[in-house]
């Protein structure tokens, strides 16, 4: 069996820091296999928000991969934005869209965000055919069967819809990925657990999702996903302080628009103006 921990949306800026200290705990004492971030590390993407973000992750003594969610893009600076947008993961970069390999088991990253994207919310997800096709050569080069298990920050479709306003190439990439055999699809983003089924063209495949650990709470505490992976399949506990039971946790559906409630004073998503562009995490 692997044990893999789940966490996304940790949002350092507005952290939840009981959780975080909690969670922590969880891995110093229970040592999962690897811990899997699925984005929005930051709220701002400031310099201390990353600095926070680094220093809490450098703390965990595991394996970790981390996916880039929409908060971590510069969000202030458009030319940072458009210059230098991963400038500030340089302290754990090893870390962002790392591939993990274990007995039988591979976690392979698929890149949702975007500079820019030619609609006016740039908080969506969008996944570009560079973006998922550098992730269809990482699976095809993986031996035949290794149970495949995809990180991502944006849930690729709503629940029972096409998957239009949430994640634009969404509904192609997770037929793709089915007629593979993924196992899943990891991904954060909605603040609240999930564990969904969706059928596609090529068969069914399933949707995990992670709550968060930061104080942007939808509808469930803070929480992270507990996976048992073995060749019976994929076990999903929702773990959460306030001890609320996994069936309690999980949403039935991804909400139409995906996103959180908006912060006191935060202020609303960019506008595009630009083409999008899908540029590496170097």
């Amino acid at each position: 069996m692997t044990r893999l921990f789940h966490i996304s949306d940790l949002h350092f800026g507005l952290e939840d820091r009981a959780a975080l200290a909690w969670f922590g705990d969880c891995v110093r004492r229970e040592r999962p296999d690897a811990v899997l971030i699925t984005g929005d590390l930051t709220m701002r993407a400031r310099r201390r928000e990353f600095a926070a973000a680094c220093d809490w992750i450098e703390t965990l003594d595991v394996p970790v991969t981390v996916a880039v969610g929409n908060h971590d893009l510069p969000y202030f600076n458009p030319f940072a934005r458009f210059l230098w947008p991963y400038r500030r993961f340089r302290r754990i970069q090893r870390l962002v869209e790392r591939e993990l390999d274990f007995p039988g088991l591979a976690i392979v990253p698929l890149k949702t965000t975007a500079r820019a994207q030619w609609r006016f919310d740039w908080s969506k997800g969008w996944v570009t055919p560079r973006a998922l096709d550098r992730t269809l050569a990482a699976i095809d080069a993986l031996p035949q069967g290794t149970t495949i298990l995809v990180t991502a920050h944006h849930p690729l479709v709503e629940a029972g819809t096409r998957g239009r306003a949430l994640t634009r190439g969404g509904e192609k990439a997770l037929c793709e990925l089915a007629a593979r055999r993924v196992a899943a699809v990891l991904t954060g983003h909605v603040h609240d657990a999930f564990d969904l089924e969706k059928q596609t063209p090529a068969g069914v495949i399933r949707m995990i999702g992670a709550g968060t650990l930061s104080q942007r709470i939808r509808s469930t505490p803070p929480s992270f996903n507990d996976l048992s992976v073995t060749d019976g399949g994929i076990g999903v506990r929702v773990r959460n302080l306030a001890d609320v039971p996994t069936p309690d946790m999980q949403i039935s559906d991804i909400p139409p628009d995906a996103l959180p409630p908006r912060a006191i004073g935060e202020p609303v998503a960019p506008v595009a103006a630009i083409p999008p562009v899908d540029p590496p995490v170097h």
